[in-house]
């Protein structure tokens, strides 16, 4: 197995939104000493989020716009971020987006943008990212399910999502198999209800009160939660957990 190099970059997708969990990861990382590499749908958002990552953290920070669910788009992105940025050691999948429509009454569009976005963008992202990894013999994939793919629904969410999200889970397992002999490692991080503006914009108390009640911590889960599991997965302390899911999700699912 190679040595994680002393220079190591994380592309962080779906990173720019300001109340997210990526946002709040990318400066997490950032503050550890990862180089940060930002791949959102607004570009000059992803730029901006870089730019104040490397202004307050010192490190290498650089963003690119790219819709995650096309391909050439994303491979374009990597690219860029790979001229501009040391070596690309970790990815963490964060784009994605949320659907509280019931099943009868989901189209065919709707879940053909779910899936595009939260999974098929999952593995476009792996897939580049990957092609470098493998050459320098060593890389981390982080990439974000949800409970309510364990749970079917039950959160903000319902069908289409949890469809996808459960397909992040099959999807890292198999990765990990087949790359593991490369240094590479694959896992999940299995959310649970965490305060951002995916769950149909700001949480009033009542409704994380509510959401709380389900788990058997007397609160929900913030961005920083997300981000310090995402720090252990990626780091080099790691490399003996691959094709794993990671709960943080406040007790919610026990398995």
């Amino acid at each position: 197995m190679t040595d994680f190099p002393a220079s190591r970059t994380v592309v962080l997708t779906g990173a720019a939104s300001p109340r997210g969990i990526g946002r709040a990861s990318a400066h997490y990382l950032a503050e550890r000493g990862w180089n940060v590499g930002i791949i959102d749908l607004d570009a000059d958002a992803a730029k901006k989020v870089a730019e104040e990552i490397a202004l307050e953290h010192g490190v290498k920070a650089a963003g690119a716009g790219a819709d995650v669910s096309n391909e050439a788009q994303v491979r374009a992105a990597f690219d860029e971020l790979e001229g501009a940025l040391p070596q690309i050691v970790a990815l963490v999948n964060l784009a994605g987006v949320s659907s509280p429509v019931p099943y009868l009454e989901v189209t065919a569009e709707e879940w053909n943008r779910v899936m595009n976005i939260n999974l098929n963008g999952v593995h476009y992202a792996t897939r580049r990212a990957v092609e470098s990894m493998v050459k320098h013999g060593v890389g981390r994939v982080v990439s974000l399910a949800s409970v309510s793919a364990q749970r079917g629904g039950g959160t903000y969410s319902k069908t289409p999502y949890s469809a996808a999200k459960a397909g992040i889970i099959g999807f890292s397992r198999s990765v990990a198999r087949e790359l593991g002999q490369d240094g590479v490692t694959v896992n999940v991080i299995s959310p649970g209800p965490i305060d951002t503006d995916i769950m149909g914009g700001t949480l009033t108390e009542e409704r994380k009160a509510k959401m709380a009640a389900d788990g058997v911590l007397p609160r929900i889960g913030t961005p920083r939660d997300i981000a310090a599991a995402i720090a252990y997965l990626i780091s080099e302390d790691a490399g003996f957990v691959t094709g794993q899911t990671l709960n943080v999700d406040g007790g919610l699912y026990m398995h």
